[in-house]
């Protein structure tokens, strides 16, 4: 059975690979067939790269972005253009960012069904008062009181977390997740998904078609729709030369009966909780919410869930607390909040940025990958060279040789600020944490680098004294001896290697 899954998953993947690669060489022999008829698309393809330039320049977008795709294009005058257009001009994108729009709308409201306690929270913690006032006056995520925090790291714990929860569900579980794929901890949870759906209880899936692309078959949510499992796949994989496939879903969010709700870096394969060895010992971290605060991630998923299926869904019927109050009472307070690619706001680098900001001790952040833009990277050297104890680990065992060269491609001028930067030797890590002066900290989906600043959805919690606070920072020092810490020597290399590096960086917005 599973052979056969196999290989119909491998004639998809084919045939999509052998679409896209005919309709390039289409285009190829157009431009360079020597006719007339390619003559005249030659020039307007020029011309078209010409137009697009200007255009790029006159934008209010990234610097690095918008410098990227200009030498791209007068590179590849021929292409670079179209490839440009396929991009960013396509009524589609434009529909789908209308329905993004609607929904924050719709849901903009119901996010103060709990009750928030901005008040309190601005009085007791005024040195975050810019970063509380922005995410709840002006991108609409509120901050809230009476909500658990617990830290789950690494991916084995947070499943048996997860697993133990989903067998609480009484009206609903909703699972948004980047990659899903068949093993022991997806089917782990899939066999308390059909249980739960002969129990009466609502399944939602949404899984993202690029990051199972190559780990489900097409037909898998009319798999599991044969159990009862709503499924929805997130913007659909065409073989078709289009670049607005660009913007993925690499939100990973559980939430059950709108009382509980995870959120991290945990995906649903096998690597994620080291039941096979992909690079090593993988090294995550999620985040569980239980009270009041997991009701944002509720309307979070509502509104991918309803731009997906293309319904009209009423976000209140799921609100958990209609009969009674919210029994949950802890210290501190809790912030989640999303981020989206069809607007201008880069909700998750603004948080990341008002943490180095606002730090007067130390910040101590976790990445897989650390390919930044010109402000993130003055904040980091600015906050250590201000004194403020700045400390980073990355992976030591890379996934992708050209990212792992770009990242540490940035370690010189960090390293020279004095900013500490370590890798992790015994593996892959692949949290995203910041934690800062003991008092706040973020566990989320958002990687540091240009793809999920800009251009992926993306989420997290932002914690405010709460308990989790404390749990990440002695994650983070008890990893610390497990990696090794990296020297100005170390990144000391051939001209070879230092020139790769700088093109690569050069291209890193799109990478």
């Amino acid at each position: 059975m599973r052979q056969r899954w196999l290989r119909v998953l491998f004639r998809r993947r084919m045939l999509t690979i052998l679409l896209l690669l005919l309709q390039v060489y289409f285009l190829i022999c157009l431009v360079l067939g020597g006719s007339q008829l390619s003559r005249n698309f030659s020039r307007l393809l020029t011309i078209v790269s010409i137009i697009a330039v200007l255009y790029i320049v006159s934008q209010k977008d990234k610097g690095a972005y918008k410098t990227a795709w200009a030498i791209l294009i007068l590179t590849f005058p021929l292409f670079g253009g179209l490839m440009y257009l396929l991009s960013n001009a396509q009524s589609s994108k434009w529909r789908f960012a209308k329905s993004v729009l609607h929904t924050q709308q719709k849901a903009k409201p119901l996010y103060a069904l709990p009750g928030i306690c901005y008040e309190s929270a601005t009085k007791q913690l005024p040195e975050y008062y810019p970063q509380i006032h922005y995410l709840q006056e002006y991108t609409g995520f509120p901050i809230y009181a009476d909500t658990e925090t617990h830290y789950l790291t690494p991916g084995e714990r947070k499943l048996e977390t997860l697993l133990a929860e989903l067998e609480k569900a009484e009206k609903y579980i909703f699972l948004e997740y980047f990659i899903v794929q068949e093993g022991v901890m997806w089917n782990s949870i899939l066999e308390v998904l059909k249980r739960k759906t002969t129990q009466g209880v609502t399944v939602r899936l949404i899984y993202d078609d690029v990051g199972c692309f190559l780990t489900l078959p097409k037909d898998y949510a009319k798999q599991l729709k044969k159990h009862g499992i709503q499924c929805a796949v997130f913007n659909p994989f065409r073989p078709v030369l289009t670049v607005k496939q660009n913007n993925r879903d690499h939100r990973k969010i559980a939430v059950i009966d709108g009382k509980v709700a995870f959120t991290g870096g945990i995906n649903l394969a096998d690597e994620y909780i080291n039941a096979i060895e992909k690079h090593g010992h993988w090294k995550d971290a999620a985040i569980m919410l239980k009270g009041k605060a997991a009701w944002s991630f509720t309307l979070i998923f509502l509104q991918t869930w309803e731009i997906c299926t293309h319904t009209d869904e009423d976000y209140e019927i799921f609100y958990p607390w209609k009969e009674q109050e919210c029994p949950v009472t802890a210290k501190g307070f809790v912030q989640p909040y999303a981020d989206s690619p069809m607007d201008e706001e880069n909700v998750g680098e603004h948080v990341y940025l008002h943490i180095l900001n606002n730090a007067k001790k130390y910040v101590y952040i976790s990445t897989p990958y650390l390919i930044v833009d010109d402000s993130m990277l003055s904040a980091l050297r600015l906050a250590a060279k201000s004194g403020v104890d700045i400390r980073i680990i990355t992976p030591h065992r890379w996934d992708k040789w050209w990212v792992h060269m770009t990242t540490r491609s940035y370690y010189r001028e960090l390293i020279k600020s004095g900013v500490k930067i370590y890798e992790y030797t015994n593996g892959f890590i692949h949290s995203k944490t910041f934690v800062s002066d003991d008092r706040t900290a973020t566990v989320g989906t958002t990687n540091l680098d240009f793809r999920s600043l800009y251009l992926h959805y993306e989420c997290g919690a932002l914690l405010y004294e709460a308990k989790a606070v404390m749990e990440v920072k002695e994650d983070f020092l008890q990893t610390l001896e497990i990696c090794q810490q990296v020297t100005e020597k170390d990144c000391k290399t051939n001209i070879v290697v230092h020139l790769l590096q700088d093109i690569l960086r050069l291209f890193a917005p799109l990478m």
